[in-house]
């Protein structure tokens, strides 16, 4: 049989599959109503549903997909609309704890009534700030702060005034030094000088000293007695101090808890606010007044009424629309468990509870967190973190100095908070393979996966509800209006952005890309609805944004820098394809394969695997190249053969094994001595039984070479061999598939490697026949005789010489 004629081109009807409206009328997308959920997710969508509803620990969520698979806004949406019916989250304060300052106090308090509490204490505290001063500027408390001050003074003026008449009575005189009071001698009226003291007679000068004694002992007991009358006094001063401001504060204070009735909590703090105030009163007035500096230095860095203030961590409307949904985009350690703020004061770093900042956590307690699980992962100590609190049910505001041991300084500590949360990570499916393989602790923390699919089957149901899903985007970004024909070339782009005619991508990023620069294109050119010419605009911009680095290479194979043959015959070699991707963009390059043979060990040699530019897949099918030579071919002998192959001017790395068909067909020539058609490109891989299998980016293979051939003109003979199983996932370009139509260009399938070497060196394959030898003149008959042949000619290795 002629092996050209096994295999014929595909029809032009098979290159690409047209979209199909026919279960749904509409003449533009403003006919049709918004979709409410993506299509095609309901596994993800049912899961999100699952893990919303759960309230068990541990069921929080892990939400899965392609970069663009808007999986985070949908959630989001999910979980928006199931928290308007769940009840408001409590909010939460931070107070002055006055029992350990370094403890801020957490208060929990119905939603909205925080910042009443924190507007009610700044009304008390303006309140106390006018009647403290007032009260302790007032006649009475300066006639009573007199009257103690004054009864110290005369207690002290009386101790002094009677000794100091007595002893002037006994001719001994009080007198003050610089060091403080003493006693001395009197004569006529005059202290009596030393020399003159020590001139008088013994029994004279022993009766003066003995008198002196005395006094001194009773000036002694008076000194002695004036420390306890001022701390008497200083008692009496702190009573009449707690007296007045207990006058000034109290019917505040009481006025203030009439509006927290129903609140406990508040009314203790109140009360423990009273009891505060009245214990440091001294801070509220001047300083003379305090009495001794009195708790001047306990508000070194504050104002003396900062401390009864109120912080109002998180709160929420008594009104507010349910549960709160937030989503942290930048999840570091502060912003995810909150952070304690400082300030510089007199050249050091103070904080106090006032300066607690909630994280996301303390923002969605009572609700839903969604975190991008990479923006997580890189950001230092937020994934541990975050495990620490799920784990403990706790949010404890953590700072990093103390987690890194850097500062070993007193700072706050305060409550934990209770956590009440659901979070939801989304991220890539690589983050969660890799978290499930090295971190056990995923499993305990989210449960819960929801995997979004990146395509579902089209058919006319489902492509009437993507065309609904193109009406949706349409309209929440309020573009133009799209008509039927606009609909049914996005449809077909779908089809394409999934790599298979049955698919549609789900991809809705690159959808809603695509459909905005369609409605840009459309006002450009004054029109009112989008266009299918609009949608073929927008897509051929795309391409030419991205395409600068694949006219280079294809400009580079025009100018013979880089060989590729789109004519003519070669031994040996042939016209393999690849994909190159880079920045989302995906472009096939053809290139060149060229393989050598002669008489050896049975040896491929894979150059690219030699000087390691190969990966592992790739060497994996050269490998099973060398598994179908020997086993098809001369099973009676060895395989006698050295053969190296090797993608000319490849400069970089060469991975896959879609090439291991070419590289057999290549091989197939060099034995068998057959000139391989250089018009034809071939793809596909190759098992040991030499069936061609499927591969990816087949469109952008197909569409690489042809460019080529096009480029330097159709002649009617080139087109591309690919395996069977990938004509179903063909969506070419319209130019392709009219140059296929007119009969220029070619899309051939085959099955075998049988197949394939036919159709490119123009002579049957050949089978074996009843006696075991392959028809005549056939491929395989010419490779099995030159393998003989190397087997015939190869030397025997030297233990085999010995025996003979």
């Amino acid at each position: 049989m002629n092996g050209t004629l096994a295999v014929a081109p595909l029809p032009a009807a098979r290159l690409a599959r047209r979209a199909d409206l026919s279960a749904i009328t509409f003449a533009t997308t403003a006919d049709l109503a918004p979709i409410g959920l993506p299509v095609g997710q309901e596994r993800a969508l049912d899961a999100v549903r699952f893990g919303a509803r759960i309230g068990h620990a541990g069921f929080n969520l892990f939400v899965i997909g392609s970069p663009g698979s808007d999986m985070d806004r949908t959630v989001k949406a999910m979980l928006e609309a199931k928290g308007r019916d769940e009840p408001v989250p409590p909010d939460w304060v931070y107070v002055h704890n006055f029992a350990a300052p370094q403890k801020p106090r957490a208060m929990q308090l119905p939603p909205g009534r925080g910042p009443q509490f924190r507007d009610a204490i700044r009304d008390l505290i303006k309140d106390l700030e006018v009647a403290l001063p007032a009260a302790f500027e007032s006649q009475e408390y300066q006639a009573r702060r007199g009257a103690i001050d004054e009864s110290f003074r005369r207690k002290q003026e009386e101790a002094f005034g009677a000794l100091t008449r007595e002893a002037a009575e006994r001719s001994v005189a009080v007198v003050r030094t610089p060091f403080g009071f003493g006693i001395a001698p009197l004569k006529d009226g005059e202290v009596l000088k030393p020399e003159l003291f020590n001139a008088l007679p013994e029994e004279e000068r022993s009766r003066v000293q003995a008198t002196l004694q005395e006094f001194e002992k009773r000036l002694e007991d008076i000194l002695h007695s004036i420390p306890r009358w001022d701390k008497q006094r200083r008692d009496e001063i702190r009573a009449l101090n707690r007296d007045t401001a207990r006058f000034a504060v109290g019917h505040s204070i009481d006025e203030t808890q009439t509006r927290f009735t129903d609140l406990p909590q508040v009314l203790e703090h109140l009360d423990a606010m009273r009891a505060d105030l009245l214990d440091n009163v001294g801070a509220f007035i001047a300083p003379a007044q305090a009495g001794d500096g009195e708790g001047e230095e306990e508000w070194a860095t504050t104002g003396p009424l900062d401390r009864y203030e109120v912080n109002v961590l998180v709160t929420h409307p008594a009104d507010a629309p349910g549960a709160p949904v937030v989503e942290e985009l930048h999840p570091t350690l502060g912003n995810l468990v909150g952070r304690i703020e400082h300030e510089w004061h007199r050249g050091v770093m103070v904080t106090s509870f006032r300066r607690l900042k909630p994280g996301a956590l303390h923002q969605a307690n009572g609700g839903y967190l969604l975190l991008d699980v990479r923006s997580v992962l890189i950001e230092p100590f937020s994934w541990l973190a975050l495990k620490r609190a799920l784990r403990s049910q706790q949010i404890r505001i953590e700072r990093i100095d103390d987690l890194l041991g850097l500062t070993t300084t007193v700072s706050l500590e305060p409550d934990p908070i209770p956590l009440d949360v659901k979070v939801v990570l989304h991220g890539e499916r690589l983050l969660y393979y890799l978290l499930a393989e090295y971190d056990p602790e995923l499993a305990e923390h989210f449960k819960v996966l929801a995997d979004f699919e990146d395509s579902f089957d089209r058919g006319a149901t489902n492509e009437a509800a993507y065309a609904r899903l193109v009406a949706s985007i349409a309209q929440q970004a309020k573009l133009r209006p799209f008509d039927r024909a606009a609909v049914e070339r996005v449809i077909e782009r779908a089809s394409r952005l999934a790599d298979d005619a049955a698919k549609l991508s789900l991809r809705v990023d690159p959808l809603r890309d695509l459909l905005t620069e369609s409605d840009f294109w459309a006002g450009e050119a004054g029109r009112a609805v989008v266009g299918a010419a609009d949608v073929e605009r927008a897509i051929a911009e795309q391409i030419r944004r991205a395409s600068r680095l694949r006219e280079r290479m294809l400009e580079s194979t025009l100018r013979e820098i880089a060989l590729i043959d789109t004519s003519g015959r070669r031994v040996g070699q042939l016209n393999g394809l690849s994909v190159l991707e880079l920045g989302g963009y995906a472009f096939g390059r053809p290139s060149r394969i060229s393989a050598r043979v002669r008489p050896g060990a049975g040896k491929l040699v894979d150059i690219e695997r030699e000087v390691a530019l190969g990966g592992p897949i790739h060497a994996k099918g050269v490998l099973i190249l060398a598994g179908f030579l020997g086993g098809r071919y001369a099973l009676d002998v060895p395989l006698s053969l050295h053969a190296s192959l090797v993608f000319e001017q490849s400069y970089g790395g060469v991975e896959g094994d879609s090439a291991s068909t070419a590289e057999l067909c290549a091989l197939l020539s060099a034995l068998a001595e057959l000139p391989l058609r250089q018009d034809l490109a071939l793809t596909g891989s190759v098992n040991q039984a030499g069936e061609v299998q499927a591969i990816g980016g087949v469109n952008e293979k197909i569409e690489g070479f042809f460019d080529l051939c096009a480029a330097r003109g159709l002649t009617g003979t080139q087109g591309v061999l690919i395996p069977v199983a990938n004509v179903q996932h063909l969506m070419l370009r319209a130019d392709v598939i009219e140059a296929c139509a007119a009969g220029c260009f070619a899309v051939w399938p085959v099955r075998t490697v049988d197949e394939a070497i036919a159709l490119l060196t123009g002579v049957a394959a050949g089978e074996r026949a009843a006696d075991g030898a392959f028809a005549s003149d056939s491929v395989n008959a010419r490779v099995e005789a030159r393998l003989r042949e190397f087997a015939r000619v190869r030397p025997p290795p030297r233990g085999e010489e010995a025996t003979s």
